[in-house]
């Protein structure tokens, strides 16, 4: 497997992933929001091509998507909004998720981002030191219970860092 980032070539294949990674269950026909939000993200001004990395095989087909884009934490761009994150379910539980955070979160301590936020469930993201937002002083842009709005500070993250969050604008479309 090799992680790297984005290309204008794999636009069709990560919507793809999201499709597949994030079907419903029931087998309802509707289009995953998280394939098209991905779509979104790519043309609004929070878009940072450097968070947008695929997990490939060894053919270098697509098998792994995950992205950040810049968050607001009390009106400031201090923060990247991780996601959404998803794996082909061929690939599930073989690590592919955990290389894409480890590299997503390697990226941004490398460029000095202070703080990576998402929503996500309570027991696989504190494996990758993400704890309840609130305990930073960053609040959810929406009630949603503090075990699954987390964060993660960075070393560059400083204590002044508080408020509340602000994904980038498509997210606000769901």
């Amino acid at each position: 497997m090799l992680i790297r980032r984005e290309t204008p070539a794999d636009v069709d294949a990560i919507r793809a992933v999201h499709s597949a990674a994030f079907a419903q269950a029931d087998g309802g026909d509707g289009v995953p929001v998280e394939a098209t939000l991905v779509d979104a993200l790519r043309v609004d001004e929070g878009w940072l091509p450097a968070y947008s990395l695929v997990a490939t095989d060894s053919d270098g087909q697509v098998v792994g998507h995950v992205v950040a884009t810049r968050g607001r934490v009390g009106g400031a761009p201090v923060a990247l909004g991780l996601g959404p994150l998803g794996v082909l379910p061929d690939w599930q539980r073989r690590g592919v998720g955990s290389a894409l955070m480890h590299a997503v979160l390697g990226a941004a301590d490398a460029r000095d981002e202070p703080l990576v936020v998402l929503l996500g469930h309570p027991d696989y993201y504190p494996r990758f030191g993400f704890r309840p937002a609130v305990e930073l002083g960053v609040t959810p842009p929406q009630p949603w219970g503090p075990q699954y709005f987390m964060a993660r500070p960075m070393h560059a993250w400083r204590e002044s860092i508080r408020g509340e969050f602000r994904y980038a604008g498509p997210f606000d479309d769901l």
